[in-house]
């Protein structure tokens, strides 16, 4: 009579030949976590910096509205007065506009190295992972041909 196999057994063995590196996905883990801090905080950096743009220059703003909102005794005083709100607020809108943009180069700086610096890790971590299991896989053909 056949006997039939034990694939409980044989599953056992297959999977004990190929372990599974629990270090590796919580080294994983920890290299995306500190990433995510270091993105985090570069994000944070640029809604502060970008919030004291947008607050100077909105306090700038009310300040001429003031002199703006004055009485005037002629008329064309009124003109000339919008006139030079305008053309202030058209110069202080350029340095605004600069200001914002030196906080996003500054960013994409930041996030480009962060995430070139994460990329060289990952390719390191990924290298010594795939070392570790060629290592094992050869111990293991070397046993199973060795029986």
């Amino acid at each position: 009579m056949a006997k039939t196999q034990d694939m409980t057994a044989i599953l056992k063995d297959m999977m004990g030949a190929f372990p599974v590196d629990t270090k590796a996905m919580e080294d994983a883990f920890k290299s995306t976590a500190t990433l995510n801090e270091k993105l985090a905080g570069v994000a944070l950096e640029a809604a502060e910096k970008s919030s004291e743009i947008s607050s100077k220059w909105t306090k700038e703003t009310i300040e001429k509205l003031g002199g703006l909102s004055k009485a005037k005794a002629d008329p064309a005083d009124y003109a000339k007065a919008i006139t030079d709100f305008a053309s202030a607020q058209a110069e202080v809108a350029a340095e605004n506009m600069a200001a914002f943009a030196e906080v996003a180069k500054k960013v994409q700086m930041e996030t480009v190295e962060l995430l070139m610096a994460a990329g060289k890790d990952a390719s390191e971590e990924a290298q010594a992972a795939v070392k570790k299991a060629t290592d094992e896989v050869a111990k293991v053909a070397k046993k199973a041909t060795a029986k």
